[in-house]
């Protein structure tokens, strides 16, 4: 049996189901021991720079001391309490914290344990809003090229045909897509861009619960960088047609766009709110989703006379205890300036692998580089390629991106833009 020191490889690879990967005809699996601010270490003593941040996770690096610390005192004390009847300091430090950062009027925090389970809870938040009201608004609208999560009410508003999720297609609840926004980040804005979503708001606003949105930044469904008059005219939308609007900050909050949240590129400010992956900074899973008073005091003074959602271990006081730190550390380290850093080279260094023959496009925001390619890579051939150039790098389908964490140097940062630059160029 072939094992790398102490991690069986062979029993991984025949029994450990890993996310997207295929039982058939499985994907390499790199076994990694540790890791330490930018760096993962395999086992065989190969370090690579991580351009991923553990899908955009751990902003502060790996093993920061902060938020070990902080992991370590709470566990000290208690590691888990269930949350109902029952509260804690670090869960109400965090929500303070919460409320304080994202924008006004959001007052009220549901502390989760994943982000498509915000997502989740926020699509429940709307349904049971308006059936408080005594309306039946079933439809949730949003766009194409979208993604919010892979559990079913998540995948329900997430791209039913240009998606992951596609397979589902006539299983999952019906919702209403509007095109995709055209006009990117930096373009002049088009007003018929924002023509289909209006009409269609038009025409269905009556059955809708909610508007789903990420804001500025289309991750998982195609890493596109839309016009922020674009969400700003969604904001509009939903004040003119009474409908509330959710925005689903999971992959962007907390910095990565260069604003703390992508809903400040629009200078909006949605009704509900779904916030993960970086909150802990990678450290432990949690996700909160945020909203108003009036919508929270409207969806328990309904039938139900609260809100019908109570995971086991939400407000998990070890998870609040870490992200309460990591918040903390955000600050601390100038954030701003950080991803300020890491955007203005991007700037110099993507349109260099432009000029490569296989590259269709390149394009940067904040702390996030894409690189677009005119056909779908080979994922097992091209992530070994990168593992050779000792940086770890996790395409899909035509784009290469990275999202590194904000601590990484100028240095690591042109190592890893190389590597992507090597690595495309040879296939």
């Amino acid at each position: 049996m072939q094992k790398t020191n102490n991690i069986d490889i062979d029993f991984d690879k025949e029994h450990v189901w890993h996310p997207y990967t295929s039982t058939v005809t499985p994907l390499p699996c790199y076994p990694v021991t540790s890791a330490q601010g930018v760096y993962l270490t395999l086992e065989d003593g190969t370090q690579l720079i991580d351009g991923m941040s553990s899908w955009w996770s751990t902003i502060h690096g790996y093993n920061h001391p902060v938020l070990t610390e902080a992991a370590k005192a709470q566990l000290d004390k208690m590691s888990h309490v269930m949350f109902g009847g029952i509260t804690h300091q670090p869960a109400v430090d965090l929500c303070k914290k919460l409320i304080a950062i994202t924008p006004d009027p959001l007052d009220k925090v549901f502390l989760a344990d994943s982000g498509s389970v915000a997502v989740e809870v926020a699509l429940k938040m709307a349904l049971q809003y308006w059936h408080a009201q005594n309306e039946s608004r079933a439809k949730f609208l949003t766009v194409s090229n979208g993604y919010h999560g892979d559990t079913f009410a998540a995948m329900s508003v997430t791209d039913p045909t240009n998606s992951m999720h596609s397979i589902y297609k006539g299983f999952l609840p019906e919702h209403i897509f509007a095109k995709s926004p055209e006009c990117g980040f930096g373009d002049n804005w088009d007003e018929t861009d924002i023509a289909d979503f209006e009409e269609k708001m038009r025409l269905h606003h009556q059955d809708l619960a909610a508007v789903i949105i990420e804001p500025i930044v289309q991750g998982a469904g195609g890493m596109r960088f839309y016009h922020p008059t674009y969400l700003k005219r969604i904001r509009e939308l939903c004040d003119k047609y009474n409908v509330l609007l959710i925005a689903d900050e999971i992959a962007v909050g907390f910095g990565r766009t260069g604003k703390l949240f992508a809903c400040e590129h629009a200078e909006i400010s949605p009704d509900i709110m779904c916030l993960g992956k970086a909150l802990t900074g990678g450290y432990m899973t949690l996700s909160a989703t945020l909203t108003t008073k009036h919508v929270a005091d409207t969806v328990c003074s309904g039938e139900a006379q609260c809100f019908m959602h109570g995971p086991t271990f939400m407000g998990n006081p070890l998870a609040c205890a870490v992200a309460n730190a990591s918040l903390d550390l955000l600050a601390e380290n100038k954030w701003q300036q950080q991803v300020k850093n890491i955007e203005q080279q991007l700037s110099l260094e993507l349109p260099l692998i432009a000029e490569l023959e296989n590259v269709k496009s390149v394009r940067w925001l904040g702390a996030i580089g894409v690189v677009e390619l005119h056909h779908p890579v080979e994922m097992k051939s091209i992530q070994e390629k990168f593992v050779q150039q000792g940086v770890w790098v996790r395409p899909f389908g035509k784009l290469v991106y990275i999202m590194p964490p904000f601590i990484i140097s100028s240095s690591q940062l042109t190592l890893l833009t190389t590597a992507i630059k090597k690595v495309i160029s040879s296939i």
